[in-house]
């Protein structure tokens, strides 16, 4: 077997939690020059500063490679420290809360419903996003901030913005753009979960594969693109809307009409290939190290009772 056996016993909350925040936090260290390269590619046709009027993003390899090229390396890393903050709150939640909101919902029965994943997938999503979202909003900003001469820095550090946002903006702007985010990842939670869940379980039951990491990269890495499908116009909404300036509209329905009016149905597909490079590669980073970080505690765990 390729990697750590399943553990005997299920693991508790707690471990399922941490578990899930330290993958997902590796997974972002992996994985973020590419979300960052999304984001840049999901803003592309907004108002630009005059410095950056020549300055086109084409490609996800192209965008990283003109953001080395103008901005230097460490821009492809901006909004890491509120990236990592969000993955610890973020997906703690999310993903480690799943299988205990599942069981709730089934009354502890085994068998769970396609419905009830959903159900289980949406409620979590929506728990995490409701509790994450000032990580979320500095993160997009930072990523959205260009690191040219001549071009004013929006924000100088992770604190400061937290800061500023409040103080310029209030409450609501650390929560901008709530309601997309929560309809973002409700979807993406319920079908990235969902997804690998049911793969993973066809897998299994066809003997196909056995519980180790292969199997987790097939189910992984399938989430990732069935997810990037069905959440890229939702997310390209959430990115726009949240790292508006005040006023520029009115509602995340106002943004979404003004980039259909403006720019097309395809500004909603902007950024796909980075998203889905971006969510495959997250997804088979992230679940293979939650099952296998899941399954060393578990071991730790277990040769810690023994010692005692």
């Amino acid at each position: 077997m390729v990697g750590l056996k399943p553990s005997d016993v299920p693991p508790p909350l707690g471990v399922k939690m941490m578990s899930a925040g330290a993958a997902a936090c590796f997974a972002d260290l992996v994985t973020f020059p590419l979300d960052t390269a999304k984001v840049r590619l999901q803003i592309q046709g907004e108002k630009k500063v005059e410095a950056a009027q020549n300055i086109r993003y084409r490609g996800v390899f192209g965008t990283i490679s003109t953001m080395v090229r103008t901005e230097g390396p460490r821009s492809l890393y901006n909004g890491l420290v509120a990236g990592l903050q969000r993955q610890l709150c973020f997906a703690s939640i999310r993903i480690g809360l799943y299988d205990n909101v599942k069981n709730f919902y089934t009354g502890g029965t085994d068998n769970a419903s396609v419905l009830i994943r959903i159900l289980a997938g949406c409620t979590t999503g929506a728990m995490a996003v409701s509790f994450a979202q000032p990580t979320d909003v500095v993160k997009v900003r930072f990523q959205a901030q260009m690191n040219l001469s001549g071009v004013a820095r929006r924000y100088n550090g992770t604190m400061q913005a937290y800061k500023q946002i409040f103080q310029n903006e209030g409450i609501r702007g650390l929560w901008k753009g709530t309601l997309p985010n929560i309809t973002r990842n409700a979807l993406v939670n319920c079908t990235e979960l969902v997804t690998y869940d049911l793969i993973k379980e066809a897998i299994l039951k066809h003997n196909l594969l056995s519980d180790n990491l292969p199997c987790h990269f097939v189910s992984a890495f399938g989430a990732g693109f069935v997810t990037t499908v069905i959440a890229s116009p939702v997310d390209v909404v959430k990115t726009r809307y949240m790292n508006s300036p005040p006023g520029q509209y009115k509602s995340a329905i106002n943004c979404a009409w003004t980039m259909m009016t403006k720019e097309g149905p395809t500004a909603f597909y902007k950024g796909f290939v980075p998203s889905f490079l971006r969510l495959g590669s997250w997804n088979v980073v992230m679940f293979v190290s939650f099952e296998q970080i899941k399954r060393a505690m578990m071991v730790t765990k277990k040769r810690m009772e023994a010692s005692n």
